[in-house]
């Protein structure tokens, strides 16, 4: 096996991206131990693991469609559904009724569809190997950063009403495939 082989798999900006999804499934398994913390490190750690496997995809040529395929699956994992279990089960420990609790999902089911749209008409229009000046519309990554603002304002009692942030959710999932342009950074 050669990792700088662009036909492989298992090249090495792929392997980061396999231990990417890795670290995010991880990561659900602390949000669902109620281990918050290790999650949110686990958290930041996939977003490195983002940056670097791109980086490392065109510094060595490795791109592949493949590849960008494996990236959007891994951004769903660690940048979709992964924040939102996060925030949601957080949340939950002040779900008045079961009502409240529905509701809620379903505010999460709504971001976690819309994220995965985002990510599938991104690989429509993704050309292996190329890198647009800006994106259209807010990337997942970012989204997931609102998300962690979010568990900390709501965490810290700035916010503490599940709805107040069930809405500031849907004013992300309502970016997420808007015609906002984003520089790339």
């Amino acid at each position: 096996m050669n990792i700088f082989n662009k036909d492989s798999t298992f090249n090495l900006a792929n392997l980061v991206t396999f231990l990417n999804i890795s670290v995010g499934v991880l990561a659900i398994y602390f949000i669902n131990k109620h281990d918050f913390f290790t999650a949110i490190i686990l958290a930041w750690l996939s977003g490195i693991l983002d940056i670097l496997d791109g980086k490392l995809a065109r510094k060595y040529n490795l791109s592949t469609e493949f590849g960008v395929q494996i990236d959007s699956f891994s951004d769903f994992i660690s940048f979709v559904i992964m924040p939102s279990f996060l925030l949601f089960y957080a949340l939950s420990e002040k779900f008045t009724s079961i009502a409240q609790e529905i509701i809620i999902g379903l505010v999460f089911i709504t971001y976690i569809i819309l994220g995965l749209k985002r990510l599938v008409q991104f690989n429509i229009k993704a050309v292996a190997g190329e890198v647009n000046d800006s994106f259209e519309g807010v990337p997942v990554p970012l989204g997931a950063i609102f998300f962690w603002i979010f568990y900390l304002i709501f965490s810290y009692g700035i916010i503490d009403n599940v709805y107040t942030i069930g809405m500031l959710v849907l004013i992300v999932a309502s970016t997420l495939n808007s015609k906002l342009k984003i520089p790339h950074p």
